[in-house]
């Protein structure tokens, strides 16, 4: 292992697209679908809902398209944010992502699995010895460290992986689709006391852009796709036109076969759905096509956000020893390693998936927004920086996409303040590490280098 070895590119364009829709299709399609139907007052709400939530997404999307095309490297925001603000801000994000946001990201999608693997586990939990109460946190560390494992192995495993669990959770959402054509638009039993309809369609919102969440990841993994300066926009676009279409499929699937108050009534909306053509195996079957979902997502998520910490690792000494690339493995794997045990003492100390959600909100759309103004400064800042890809509709579209960080960011602070005011009190921490290493060097990392 060489701290001069370098990534190599390795993704294709169907790897790439792989990536970003199995971040993105987690589980919130499942959970949050009725929730967001009880706040679109309508069948026609619903679809409108999810459009403007895929369209405003990929206005974001636009926007990290030009930036990860014109500065191809690992990190992401990392390098976007340094170079437009100074390498403060870079490593301010790094340090959010090492310490905050990532680990707080695969645990919240590591609690998923555990959620709905319990119907299918539990049994065997109960021979083996284990008690009920511990179950759920010991199977979202288990998928941890196994998708850690297969990182660790190399990008080649990772991407793999990667590309079947994205297949088959595709083809899931496409067989609930058909379940409903077959079961017919029939009656279903449905709690008709869940609150639905008094949601504001605001918050409708908010949770719709949750279940798009993911779509930036394709700039943290830059300096593995071959062909960048066009395989990064596609993949993109390519993954959030994929994500939207199977999302409006879905929800059209589910309102032909509750109809509008089924949906909003429904606790279980894939399980309803399912059940009218296979009513003893509905429980089973959509539990594991959810695991399957959630299982993308955590090796997706843990894939790209070891890529952040290496790049702060080769900038600053104190992570030196994380920014080391296995040349034999092709991957970092110190940064893998670390990250997963920051995830597994999430999942240990924050206990579900709600209170992880909310632990990060604030500081993942400061972050994008910061980002997404980036666009606009560098521009300025680097005008003569090649673009191969310019973001489309500017300065519109991220002015627009802008506008939605800053709504979140007060939406997920007035919310619940005081976890806000934690994770935001652990990431102001790294400034004086930041500070220390700028006195020691008397300048930015390689990562904010011109060129």
């Amino acid at each position: 292992m060489s701290a001069s070895s370098e990534p190599r590119r390795v993704l294709s364009l169907l790897d790439s697209t792989c990536l970003i829709l199995g971040i993105i299709i987690g589980t919130g399609i499942y959970q949050m679908a009725p929730t967001i139907a009880g706040g679109a007052g309508g069948p026609a709400g619903v679809f409108l809902l999810w459009i403007v939530g895929g369209l405003l997404s990929l206005c974001g999307a636009l926007c990290y398209a030009e930036l990860a095309a014109a500065y191809p490297r690992e990190g992401g925001d990392y390098v976007f944010l340094g170079r437009a603000y100074g390498s403060w801000a870079g490593f301010l994000f790094g340090w959010a992502q090492l310490t905050v946001v990532r680990p707080g990201d695969i645990a919240v999608m590591a609690f998923a699995f555990a959620l709905y693997a319990a119907p299918i586990l539990d049994p065997w939990w109960g021979t083996w010895g284990g008690t009920p109460g511990s179950a759920h946190k010991v199977y979202a560390a288990a998928a941890v460290v196994a998708l850690t494992l297969i990182n660790v192995a190399g990008v080649r495993a990772g991407k793999w992986t990667q590309n079947l669990l994205t297949l088959v959770k595709a083809l899931g959402l496409v067989a609930i689709c058909m379940a409903a054509l077959v079961g017919g638009p029939a009656g279903v039993q449905v709690n008709e006391s869940a609150p639905g309809t008094g949601l504001p369609w605001t918050l409708a919102l908010i949770f719709v852009l949750f279940t798009y969440g993911g779509w930036n990841e394709m700039a943290y993994v830059a300096a593995e796709v071959r062909d960048p300066a066009r395989n990064i926009v596609r993949a993109m676009v390519l993954g959030m036109a994929s994500v939207t279409a199977l999302y409006l499929l879905v929800n059209g699937a589910f309102l032909y076969a509750l109809g509008y108050e089924g949906l909003v009534g429904s606790e279980a909306v894939a399980v309803d759905v399912v059940r009218r053509v296979w009513p003893e195996q509905a429980v089973g079957l959509v539990s594991a096509l959810i695991c399957i979902s959630a299982l993308g997502a955590v090796n997706g998520l843990v894939l790209t956000g070891a890529r952040i910490t290496y790049a702060m690792g080769r900038d600053y000494a104190w992570f030196r020893w994380l920014g080391r690339w296995d040349e034999r493995r092709g991957a970092p794997a110190m940064a893998l390693m670390v990250q997963g045990l920051l995830a597994l003492t999430l999942i240990l100390v924050l206990g579900d998936f709600v209170r992880t959600v909310v632990y990060t909100s604030a500081a993942v759309y400061t972050f994008y927004l910061g980002t997404t103004l980036a666009v606009w400064v560098l521009r300025r800042k680097e005008p003569h920086q090649p673009r191969p890809y310019r973001t489309w509709g500017y300065p519109v579209t991220p002015w627009l996409f802008a506008g939605v960080c800053a709504w979140l960011i007060y939406s997920a602070v007035t919310y619940r303040p005081w976890l806000a005011a934690g994770s935001g009190l652990i990431i102001l921490m790294g400034l004086p590490i930041w500070w220390w290493h700028r006195v020691r060097k008397g300048r930015p990392g390689q990562s904010f280098e011109q060129g």
